[in-house]
């Protein structure tokens, strides 16, 4: 459907931007009645709520006026809180308001104070900022609210996660009473409604979040992978899908560093984004990715509110998220403004009981499968290859005459083959995984040929297992607490594809289901192991190991030789004397001079005991010293 009415200079912002049709959160801000009232909305990332915001504020800000008039006082406030999201939303509304003459001004942390400084004295309509950065203006004197005649809070529920509540509250009590409040978050927690309660007026509850079907844009995939191959994992995913732009998440700022120097050694064009990185590194990265410089961001949850960045196709955790909104607003940073995205989950089958948990939270629909393989990425680009967008582009005739004088000196493989190598050239190799699979299906114990899969801890039958053995037992303190672990990472397998382990003298065998025998000796061959050596086995004799009686180590002399300590000698070789008992009815009776006079402990005094008249210890007064 077409825009609703909006006010004429907004609507030729709008046209110029080639909006067409009004998202549904833009639609509902603007239906009619609304113009005056507070708004309390839920919405979607990558909803368009920033415009839906800035319309909703013209009928106040504007009225019937075509423009802005001076700017001195700002007339509107808008709290974001991340830089990277207030940087956006300043951008939004500049474009949205520039017909009109808005003037806005941009107050964050990491820039320069005593520039915002200035910027705000030489006037503006609209000031957008930080919880952090406005209440320092508002305490310096540099920012004066009285004139405000609306505030939004944009992602008022990260705000208060963040912790920014207090300073919330004192940038709303600063701001006059009688003002509009629009106040948007992606869920409505009980903190939410206090704080809508505490400073809106009636607001109306608008919430175009569709639950049974959340970011309808964008793709799911999980991915099961190894343990120890997170980062080859990254790398098959970002070529598999080729995407312009790529955002990749992981939990620690040491992680974004390392991941992203290992994708730089790759030949991926690649950034990093954390929260120890000043503005100017942000911008840069960030830049680098809009003007195509850069494909991949590596980045914390910094990251996951706030950025647009429109071609960005393709998000891949490769760390799984702490919560539900995490993983939603994670994933929220593709399928933006109707374009397709997808969403990466790399699973290590240590991590599939949260990840299905953080699924299942989301009430998302994920596709499961192995990380893509070698061959699948080398069957994606010839097909890439042939659909390129070279061969659609209108020839020249001076390229028809190059082509021509290099079929005459050139055969037409020759050309293809150089084609297809220059094509390769720049392309990252991809990596060899291994796809731990799916849980082994159980064999039917009752004739029924769809038997369920094996309960957490139920044991593996011989006839489902087969042996190996491991050059570790007894003698090198062999114990089931640490061979499992071992045996989980090096075979990339979980514990349930583990059967019985035998432990012996010199050697251990153990047993792995039949489904993950031959994945599992492949892995051990792969990972170079050198302490350890894994091989197949036979399986143990019925018996074992005999142990039979325990062997005696005695001496010629019949004397075992864990025997007690000798008496230690003294300087001239004889035995030292064994310590006589102590006996405590001599030591009572002996005469005072040979166990020395009783001292009485000071400060003891029997229960009853008269008072002795010395004077009780009490504490001096304090003096103060004279000065100067």
């Amino acid at each position: 459907m077409p825009f609703p009415i909006v006010h004429p200079a907004l609507a030729r912002a709008l046209d110029e931007r080639g909006y067409a049709e009004p998202t549904p959160v833009q639609a509902a801000v603007l239906e009619d009645g609304l113009e005056t009232r507070d708004l309390l909305v839920s919405a979607q990332t990558g909803s368009g709520k920033t415009v839906a915001f800035g319309l909703a504020a013209a009928p106040t800000l504007l009225g019937t006026d075509e423009r802005f008039g001076g700017a001195d006082l700002p007339v509107a406030l808008v709290i974001a809180p991340t830089r990277e999201l207030a940087m956006q939303v300043s951008t939004e509304l500049t474009w949205l308001y520039a017909p009109a003459g808005g003037r806005i001004v941009t107050c964050v942390g990491g820039m320069d104070a005593r520039r915002e400084q200035r910027a705000l004295a030489q006037g503006t309509h609209i000031v957008v900022g930080t919880p952090g950065r406005l209440k320092d203006h508002i305490e310096r004197g540099n920012l004066d609210l009285s004139a405000v005649r609306i505030v939004v809070l944009d992602e008022a529920d990260e705000m208060l996660d963040m912790g920014f509540r207090e300073d919330l509250e004192f940038i709303l009590d600063a701001a006059p009473a009688e003002r509009r409040t629009l106040l948007f978050s992606a869920t409505i927690a009980r903190d939410i409604a206090a704080l809508a309660r505490k400073y809106q007026n009636d607001a109306v509850r608008i919430d175009t979040t569709n639950r049974n079907v959340p970011h309808g844009d964008i793709e799911y995939r999980a991915m099961r992978i190894a343990p120890n191959e997170v980062e080859h994992a990254v790398v098959n995913v970002l070529r598999f899908f080729e995407a312009p732009g790529a955002l990749v998440f992981c939990s620690t700022r040491d992680a974004v560093r390392h991941l992203q120097s290992s994708l730089l050694e790759r030949g991926f064009n690649s950034v990093a984004l954390s929260g120890e990185m000043g503005q100017r590194e942000r911008n840069d990265a960030l830049q680098s990715l809009r003007d195509g410089r850069a494909r991949v961001c590596v980045a914390t949850d910094v990251a996951a509110r706030g950025l647009d960045l429109p071609d960005l196709g393709l998000v891949i955790h490769a760390e799984l998220p702490m919560n539900k909104a995490g993983l939603l607003h994670r994933s929220g940073r593709t399928g933006r403004a109707g374009k397709k995205g997808v969403s990466v989950l790399l699973v290590p089958h240590t991590r599939r009981r949260k990840a299905d948990m953080l699924i299942g939270n989301a009430g998302v629909d994920v596709v499961w499968s192995g990380a893509p393989t070698a061959d699948e990425i080398r069957a994606k680009d010839e097909t890439r290859l042939l659909s390129a967008d070279v061969f659609a582009q209108e020839t020249t005739p001076e390229d028809l005459a190059l082509a021509q004088r290099l079929l005459a000196e050139r055969s037409a493989e020759d050309i293809a083959a150089a084609l297809i190598r220059l094509q390769r050239k720049d392309l990252p190799a991809p990596e060899d995984l291994l796809d731990p699979g799916e849980r082994p299906a159980r064999k039917p114990r009752d004739g029924n040929d769809t038997a369920a899969q094996p309960w957490p801890g139920e044991r593996l039958q011989e006839d489902e297992t087969t042996w190996f053995r491991m050059d570790v037992g007894r003698s090198r303190n062999a114990d089931p607490k640490w061979l499992i672990p071992l045996i989980c990472r090096l075979g990339h397998i979980t514990k349930r594809e583990i059967g019985s382990i035998r432990i012996y003298p010199d050697e251990t065998r153990f047993q792995i289901a039949l489904t993950h025998a031959d994945r599992f000796r492949e892995a051990v061959a792969a990972s170079g192991e050198k302490d350890v050596t894994i091989t197949p086995s036979e399986a143990p004799a019925p018996g074992g190991y005999k142990s039979g009686p325990k062997p005696r180590f005695d001496d010629a002399d019949g004397a075992k030789p864990f025997k007690k300590k000798p008496f230690a000698k003294r300087a001239n070789g004889d035995p030292r004397p064994p310590r006589l008992p102590f006996k405590r009815a001599e030591h009572a009776e002996a005469p005072e001079a040979a166990r020395g006079p009783f001292k009485k402990k000071q400060g003891f005094k029997p229960k009853g005991a008269p008072p002795t008249g010395k004077k009780s210890f009490a504490k001096k007064p304090f003096k103060a010293k004279a000065r100067g």
